[in-house]
């Protein structure tokens, strides 16, 4: 499939950008009644904070199989089929009556969705290379960046009126709506670059893993994801229980700091083909880092409400930034394995983010400490990975 005019070109990247989005409408948009859901449920807060790890444990699974599928049966059929499970799964979840069944379904919900988020990757590396796939893939951020402005806000408004259900009532219709998109999309991936059987697409990952420049950015982005999502699942309790905000007014805080996000996502369009991706990713890194200490520090000395904000803003939109930056570095040399590689980067981002929610939870939903302390710990991580795997090679390179 080419782009073949600007009308296209923008239906596509808006349709990637949605479909890329299921990581964060699937989390975010009920962030603002989790602290409703442990009385409901009859659970504690690191349960409840469990319902985010199913997911994104899903998710991280799912996108190790939709790879290797797509690169081997086009990238259409999966993306249909992933598309009504998600929707199937969801409509379950709204009516669940036990923990145990939502947090089920909430784990098929994150596999099904995967198939979204890694065929999006994959499609983006199918019609795009170089500096195009650079400016793309963020674009792709940007677009995926309105999800975490519009669905804590679509949330706690939803709450008003309803429950947390009504909630999970309005992602059945996102999964319906991209289950009818992706019928009407033109396949990407033609015939003849189609792998043959799974065991080669599989034997792939052992290829990916065993190059340390590859295995680099994974590990750098498994640990400044788990840094993110400590941010995810924490936030909530933080603004809430801490700070005694409202859970529309948390939308609202969430929603502006995504605002950030996305306005992030456009810097590497910007600067596609003037400023290295490797100065764009390091810089995101370098100023992670500093932010993740700005908010430790924030949180001990028991800052006030702006403090916080800003210190956030300091380092979560640096996600977008490092994401796109990241990916195209990574998988500039992997088109024929397009799928299986967007799979490898996908399952490390979210696989920490998984493990990483019910860990903020563990000293409770008034204490702050848990989730800074990850955060710092992530991007120290990320930094260290990127010096250590990733720069070597441009300094070689550059001799």
């Amino acid at each position: 499939m080419t782009v073949k005019n600007k009308q296209s070109y923008l239906i596509l990247t808006v349709f990637l950008g949605v479909l890329a989005a299921l990581a964060p409408l699937s989390t975010d948009m009920y962030l603002p009644s989790l602290p409703l859901m442990p009385a409901e449920f009859g659970v504690g807060t690191s349960v409840i904070q469990l319902t985010l790890t199913m997911t994104m444990a899903g998710m991280a699974i799912g996108q190790i199989f939709a790879g290797p599928i797509s690169d081997m049966k086009g990238r259409r059929m999966p993306l249909v089929l992933g598309m009504l499970i998600f929707a199937a799964s969801t409509l379950v979840c709204v009516f669940a009556k036990t923990i145990e069944i939502f947090l089920f379904f909430r784990f098929i919900q994150g596999l099904a969705g995967a198939v979204g988020i890694v065929i999006a990757r994959a499609i983006a590396r199918d019609v795009c290379e170089g500096p195009e796939l650079t400016r793309l893939f963020s674009l792709l951020m940007l677009v995926n960046g309105l999800a975490p402005i519009l669905a804590p806000v679509i949330g706690g408004e939803i709450l008003v009126f309803t429950s947390w259900r009504g909630i999970f009532a309005a992602l059945v219709c996102i999964g319906l709506i991209l289950t009818v998109a992706s019928l009407l999309f033109k396949e990407s991936l033609k015939p003849e670059d189609r792998i043959h059987g799974l065991g080669a697409s599989f034997k792939s990952f052992g290829m990916l893993l065993s190059n340390r420049y590859f295995l680099g950015h994974c590990l750098m982005q498994c640990f400044a994801f788990a840094a993110f999502f400590a941010y995810i699942s924490g936030s909530s309790f933080v603004f809430q229980n801490i700070y005694a905000v409202s859970a529309q007014t948390y939308s609202f805080i969430f929603g502006g700091i995504g605002v950030a996000i996305a306005a992030a996502g456009g810097i590497p369009a910007r600067f596609a083909g003037r400023v290295s991706d490797v100065k764009l990713l390091r810089w995101s890194l370098i100023q992670a880092f500093a932010g993740s200490l700005l908010i430790f520090a924030a949180f001990w000395f028991q800052a006030v409400l702006p403090l916080v904000i800003l210190s956030l803003l300091v380092v979560i939109p640096m996600v977008s930034i490092m994401g796109a930056a990241s990916f195209s570095l990574a998988m500039r040399a992997h088109g024929k394995n397009a799928g299986s590689a967007s799979a490898l980067i996908g399952f490390f981002s979210m696989i920490s983010g998984g493990i990483m929610a019910p860990l903020v939870g563990i000293a409770g939903s008034a204490n702050a400490m848990p989730m800074a302390t990850i955060m710092v710990i992530g991007e120290a991580l990320a930094l260290a990975c990127f010096y250590l795997m990733i720069m070597p090679k441009h300094r070689a390179e550059k001799a």
